[in-house]
């Protein structure tokens, strides 16, 4: 079964340092028949105008990726962590039994754009940690490439959850195909251009698909996409 969520019907917001949209129930925004995917919780697509950002708050039993996909992103936390992220980054914290961070754009004069995930833990009450990985952005092209997966390599960042990111660059007319066990679940989000999924379901920039029962995905690029597809239990 494929689900397809409009950009549309996601939660669009600007509070004017600040704005974006929420595929799932975030902060103000609540829909209690929209608050999880398996073990998702949240994918926020933020935009951060400079010199702004997120002061410190609490977090705990929580897996949290971050992924630049444009200007620079600045990590503090109470673990004594301080990082920088650029496109290419991807910034891991798992919060565990309690972690206190900010994140805030260090430009002068450049925005940050950033997709925010938020995943249940395989394990809770943890010992809180944080990490920081790049990926060669050049490896994104024509290829689901893993970004994030339950064991870490040199390229990929580790997290505490049976789970894989991937992302990619398709170029116009491309097709891919991503190969599920059975029980699991997939997540696509359209960062940009046009994307088919399973040969029925159109996605443009900012509609997400929720995919289940589907053993074989094909995904085509009319025109073109970068995307965002996650491999969930």
């Amino acid at each position: 079964m494929i689900q397809v969520d409009t950009a549309d019907s996601a939660h669009r917001f600007d509070h004017g340092w600040l704005k974006g949209s929420h595929i799932f129930s975030f902060g103000d925004f609540y829909d209690p028949d929209n608050t999880a995917f398996g073990p998702m919780r949240v994918c926020n697509d933020d935009t951060i105008f400079p010199g702004r950002g997120f002061g410190a708050h609490p977090h705990s039993d929580m897996e949290i990726v971050s992924i630049v996909l444009s200007g620079r992103l600045r990590h503090e936390d109470n673990l004594g962590n301080v990082a920088e992220t650029t496109f290419g980054g991807i910034q891991r914290m798992s919060a565990g039994t309690g972690a206190i961070h900010t994140e805030h754009n260090p430009s002068e004069d450049e925005p940050v754009r950033l997709l925010q995930l938020w995943f249940m833990p395989r394990t809770r009450g943890t010992a809180p940690s944080y990490t920081t990985g790049r990926f060669d952005p050049a490896k994104l092209e024509g290829k689901l490439l893993p970004v994030v997966a339950a064991e870490g390599s040199e390229e990929v960042v580790d997290i505490g959850q049976d789970m894989t990111i991937y992302l990619s660059r398709m170029t116009a007319g491309q097709e891919l195909v991503f190969n599920q066990e059975a029980g699991r679940r997939i997540f696509i989000y359209v960062i940009e251009g046009q994307l088919s999924a399973g040969g029925d379901a159109m996605l443009h920039p900012g509609d997400s698909a929720r995919i289940t029962e589907v053993s074989e995905l094909k995904l085509t690029a009319p025109e073109g996409a970068f995307l965002m597809l996650v491999d969930l239990p």
